[in-house]
């Protein structure tokens, strides 16, 4: 303790920082070594460079590498390996030496509310870090790493991404995305859907993507909204996991009750891939959105995620951050959405996704029994007519037994039961408005 005390004496610490940074000056003149950063992201944008680097190197890893992470999924084949941080790695491209280390640092902390509550003052800090390589090699070969040897693992990274088919779910927390692989097996043909929608929704879809030139010809984002609503149970979302492997898109399942505020939406935007789906259900109870209206009266929750904040994400200026990206809001009341969520334009289709039809339950019965004639389709047909059922309620009915006859007899027994239970509800409403009548005319 006494030597560090005279040394401080002696030696101030803007001495030494005036003699290491001289040290550095003088090292880096007269080393023969360059040092390239690649930063995970640049602002609010992803890097691309990082991501390719970090599934070139994992696929890179060698014995001699002494700290990697290891992982494996349902889908993978094989376990995935990639670097931990601090972990050196060498990599020879055309006979050049190239050294790779990855870093991390922590950028920032942020306030964490204990719960939902919006009047709530407990909170939790968490800390947010970015990752970061450092590319080291002679400073001789700076022409061909950065234009041969990094646009070749750009080129490597985007090939392997091609090959790679499994689709990925993402779901947000605080201001990151986790994916998770997309294993949905529900498909446009197996969808229990109305077949002229299906084939309008079909063709929309398909024309969507190959219209890149036209969207810009016009001066618009390339983007495509779609309004799904109807009761629970409709398929709403297996609609969206259809979409999804019709296209080859991965999802963004944006839970805005998750996002604190307008900020951390944006960085979550602007990290979400081209060629996707972002997906917010249940848009009417997600989220109590704050309105424009009542921003000046709560001038301490002005980064509260605001109704403005998700229009702009859905066609303001911050829409326009990606590319050939698909919107997707569901609702089981559209009634009770914001009007200007409805405003002509904003969702280009609003697609009603409706109770059970005969051929829809052809679609089920195709699906669950493989069967697509039976003697008892004529009455099936006739009851679903008469009787509001989900599709999903047909379809837990037809699983219920392997035997087709049985099945089948089970979903006639519980249409009947529904259409009983439908009449004695309607009979009690005519009770009571008749009751409302009388009193009115004795009034």
């Amino acid at each position: 303790m006494l030597a560090r005390t005279v040394l401080n004496d002696l030696f101030p610490g803007e001495f030494r920082d005036y003699v290491s940074s001289g040290v550095n000056y003088l090292w880096n003149h007269v080393s023969p070594e360059l040092t390239i950063v690649i930063q995970e992201k640049d602002g609010y944008n992803v890097n691309n460079v990082y991501q390719a680097a970090m599934a070139y190197l994992s696929s890179r890893i060698s014995p001699s590498t002494r700290r990697f992470k290891v992982k494996k999924e349902d889908a993978d084949k094989s376990m995935v390996l990639s670097l931990d941080k601090g972990e050196h790695m060498m990599d020879v491209f055309e006979g050049i030496q190239f050294r790779w280390c990855l870093r991390c640092h922590e950028n920032r902390r942020i306030n964490i509310p204990v719960d939902h509550d919006s009047n709530s003052s407990s909170s939790s800090t968490m800390s947010l870090g970015s990752h970061l390589f450092e590319l080291s090699f002679n400073k001789k070969h700076k022409e061909k790493a950065l234009d041969v040897y990094l646009p070749w693992i750009l080129d490597w990274w985007e090939a392997s991404k091609k090959q790679d088919k499994n689709l990925k779910l993402f779901l947000n927390e605080i201001e990151e995305w986790v994916p998770i692989n997309l294993q949905h097996p529900s498909s446009f043909d197996t969808l229990a859907m109305d077949p002229e929608l299906k084939r309008t929704l079909m063709e929309d879809l398909s024309r969507f993507t190959q219209s890149k030139d036209y969207y810009r010809r016009i001066g618009k984002a390339w983007k495509r909204g779609y309004l799904l609503y109807g009761p629970p149970g409709t398929g709403k979302s297996s609609l969206i996991a259809a979409m999804a492997n019709f296209l080859k898109y991965d999802i963004y399942d944006l839970e805005l009750a998750e996002v604190r505020w307008t900020s951390s939406l944006r960085r979550l935007l602007v990290e979400i891939s081209n060629r996707s789906i972002i997906v917010i259900e249940d848009i009417d109870c997600s989220v109590a959105l704050e309105n424009r209206d009542n921003l000046e009266s709560t001038p301490s929750r002005t980064e509260k995620v605001t109704l403005s904040a998700l229009l702009n994400f859905v066609d303001g200026l911050w829409s326009s951050c990606g590319e050939e990206r698909i919107i997707v809001f569901t609702t089981n009341c559209k009634d009770r959405l914001d009007p200007a969520l409805l405003r002509p334009g904003r969702m280009d289709m609003h697609i009603y996704m409706g109770y059970c039809t005969p051929s829809m339950f052809r679609i089920l019965a195709s699906n669950y029994h493989a069967v697509d004639d039976h003697p008892l389709f004529g009455e099936i047909d006739e009851l679903i007519k008469d009787v509001q059922i989900t599709p999903a309620a047909v379809a837990e009915e037809l699983m219920k037994r392997d035997d087709v006859d049985a099945a089948l007899r089970g979903l006639v027994d519980t249409l009947h039961q529904q259409k009983e239970l439908e009449a004695k509800v309607q009979s009690l409403d005519d009770g009571e408005m008749s009751h409302h009548e009388d009193s009115d005319q004795e009034e």
